[in-house]
């Protein structure tokens, strides 16, 4: 199964996780979460995120998630990246999330087009929902 981490500014981790618990009524395994600080050192953070992946990979690779790109999180993800092994994207999201924890049995490169698409394709625009009114038949 391939090992989820997030690292991401301040708390948005621990509240994407605590949505997709909610979302999938289970807490799912090997998911993980590093929030960086804004007074953090992203050299002191980087041991702690390399020790995370180190425990979230069962041989079948480890999957980063990070929210923007450019930002200490992403920069901190892209030195755990080991091509084919350890693997990082940007613009994490909840249906990013549910996707691939949906997906995870898969091998890596699935996942990470599984990843892209479902946080791509959860972006929309939401349409007006009309209600019926039975009294004026509109």
């Amino acid at each position: 199964m391939i090992g989820i981490l997030i690292i991401s500014h301040g708390g948005l981790g621990e509240s994407l996780i605590h949505c997709a618990s909610h979302v999938l009524n289970k807490q799912p395994p090997q998911l993980m979460q590093l929030g960086v600080g804004a007074k953090d050192d992203p050299l002191l953070v980087l041991p702690r995120a390399l020790n995370m992946v180190k425990e979230l990979d069962d041989g079948s690779g480890v999957l980063v998630l990070t929210d923007m790109y450019g930002g200490s999180p992403s920069n901190i993800a892209s030195k755990v990246v080991v091509p084919g092994k350890v693997e990082a994207i940007c613009g994490v999201n909840l249906p990013m999330l549910i996707r691939v924890l949906t997906y995870r049995d898969r091998d890596l490169q699935t996942i990470m087009t599984k990843a892209i698409s479902g946080g791509c394709e959860g972006v929309m625009r939401v349409p007006m929902f009309k209600l019926h009114n039975a009294a004026t038949g509109s």
